[in-house]
């Protein structure tokens, strides 16, 4: 069977500021001495959830993807992280998904923030990348996606399930901490998958704080990694005959609702 290890970067940062992020991020990322294939940073990691796309947005092209490439390529791993994209016009909270080989996918935000005025700012994404490695099918998503169990649900067939990793980044104030870490492990428990939630730690522009929480959760709903108010990194392998083992013995997946989403 297959193991996956990933390396999730829980860290402060500085808002609208992208050489000192993309420093500070690099200079963790070199500190791993753990040998990972995947590395997750938070939701708007070179800047902070920023509502000022018109001035902080940049192209598939911009420095912050480059530095990703940079990263990826020199360290073969993969790396994983949402930024502020300008696309035809418009403005994405991009997750981009960033190959060792430089290629890269990536996945726009669906579910905008109305609550911080993030719809008025970004364009909602309107379809799902599940990516694949080493045998591993792997969902990922960001932040307010959380709240809405509809968008991760799992299209099962009748032979096998649509993933089996779901990954969450995010700027997940502390105030409702409650309900990150009840939905994380909701997420894992209906689909019958690991979870991998990375926030932020520390205050941002507007005085909130993030107490982080990061989470990495078990196709049971069993947490195996929970780290709360101070930065982090931390690295763990995940294997896939555990998830295989779950829906073998529970194969709840096979009475799901059979539905569409409506886009």
């Amino acid at each position: 069977m297959s193991s996956l290890t990933i390396t999730i970067i829980q860290t402060d940062l500085v808002f609208e500021n992208k050489a000192a992020n993309l420093q500070r991020l690099k200079a963790k990322i070199e500190a791993i001495e753990i040998r990972t294939e995947i590395v997750v940073l938070p939701e708007m990691f070179s800047t902070g959830f920023s509502m000022q796309p018109q001035l902080f947005a940049e192209t598939m092209e911009g420095d912050t993807v480059q530095w990703m490439k940079e990263i990826a390529v020199t360290h073969k791993i993969i790396v994983a992280g949402s930024s502020i994209i300008e696309e035809n016009g418009k403005y994405f909270n991009r997750l981009i998904w960033m190959l060792p080989n430089g290629q890269s996918g990536y996945y726009d935000k669906r579910h905008l923030f109305a609550y911080g005025e993030e719809d008025k700012h970004y364009a909602a994404g309107n379809k799902r990348l599940i990516a694949s490695v080493k045998g591993w099918k792997i969902n990922l998503q960001i932040c307010y996606d959380l709240r809405f169990p509809v968008w991760s649900r799992q299209q099962a067939t009748a032979i096998e399930n649509e993933y089996d990793l779901l990954i969450y980044v995010a700027n997940w104030p502390e105030k409702r901490s409650h309900a990150w870490k009840t939905l994380l492990c909701a997420r894992a428990i209906e689909n019958q998958c690991f979870v991998v939630g990375v926030n932020r730690v520390g205050k941002d522009n507007k005085n909130i704080y993030h107490s982080g929480n990061s989470l990495i959760i078990d196709p049971l709903g069993q947490v195996l990694y929970h780290m709360a108010d101070e930065e982090d990194v931390f690295t763990i392998t995940l294997e896939k005959e555990d998830v295989d083992k779950v829906r073998a013995q529970f194969p709840f997946w096979k009475d799901g609702d059979k539905f569409m989403i409506d886009l």
